[in-house]
């Protein structure tokens, strides 16, 4: 097991410091460079505000994409979302953007 490195990655004209294991800094430099494709194509779109919004969308945006190609491989678990999803669902997901959304505001304070 190798000791993490700090990595300084650049997402929407901002620098954020990810501690990231040697042999995994190339996937993480390609995952920033994705994500803030993402964000800029959302911001650019004028229709959400807010760096938070932002990264919200980009990451429900990124999700759909990771289940949908993961459906196709026929790993993933199908969600038909006209079926009735039960609210623990919606709490998990809830809680995940939550956390996701505090390690976010974390990197920009550090």
């Amino acid at each position: 097991m190798s000791t993490p490195n700090t990595i300084t990655v650049n997402i929407l004209d901002k620098e954020y410091q990810v501690a990231c294991p040697e042999e995994q800094q190339a996937e993480l430099i390609v995952s920033a460079k994705y994500l803030d494709k993402q964000m800029r194509t959302i911001r650019d779109t004028g229709k959400v505000i807010g760096l938070e919004r932002i990264a919200v969308m980009a990451a429900l945006n990124i999700s759909y994409e990771l289940l949908q190609a993961s459906e196709q491989d026929g790993e993933g678990t199908q969600l038909d979302l006209t079926d009735n999803v039960s609210e623990d669902t919606f709490g998990k997901l809830n809680r995940k953007i939550d956390d996701a959304l505090y390690q976010l505001r974390q990197l920009e304070i550090s």
